[in-house]
């Protein structure tokens, strides 16, 4: 015979009746998820709290407990804030280490530029050109370096 009572009425020994609110979210196949979330809420405060969440929350209100519930048994002086800002440090870990990627990637950038621009600089220079235009090409080869750096360097290459 297959016991249809819910994993608080079983823990209470208690007949379950069929409006039973803790039913739907305590099975009996998973008394451990019950047990959990009664060490660390209480029968009667979980029942509160069920009671005060719309129906088509409440699935995620146990949810919760449950995980809350679990991390404080876990972490008992920091519980589900512990696991949170072990979380948080990582993603400023790997936030940091994009920032040094991208930064790598743009001076690797610059120094391909610049070495392109030191052969096209070379390669125009042995043509026999009058000290004039040597001049004009210099200025305009150095802006383009300038302009290049201050585009790497701008807030805008950065995106987070």
């Amino acid at each position: 015979m297959q016991s249809r009572r819910c994993a608080v009425c079983k823990h209470f020994r208690r007949r379950c009746p069929s409006d039973c609110i803790f039913s739907p979210y305590f099975p009996p196949n998973d008394p451990q998820r019950f047990t959990c979330v009664h060490e660390i809420y209480g029968a009667a405060n979980i029942g509160k709290i069920l009671q005060q969440v719309p129906i088509d929350r409440r699935a995620e209100a146990v949810d919760s407990m449950y995980f809350e519930a679990q991390c404080r048994k876990n972490d008992k002086i920091y519980g589900s804030v512990g696991v949170i800002t072990r979380l948080q440090q990582e993603i400023f870990k790997a936030q940091s280490e994009l920032a040094k990627t991208q930064a790598e990637i743009a001076f690797h950038n610059v120094n391909d530029y610049n070495n392109n621009t030191n052969v096209e600089q070379t390669t125009k220079l042995e043509f026999p050109i009058d000290d004039a235009s040597i001049d004009i090409m210099d200025l305009s080869i150095d802006q383009v370096v300038v302009d290049h750096q201050a585009a790497c360097s701008s807030s805008a290459f950065w995106s987070y």
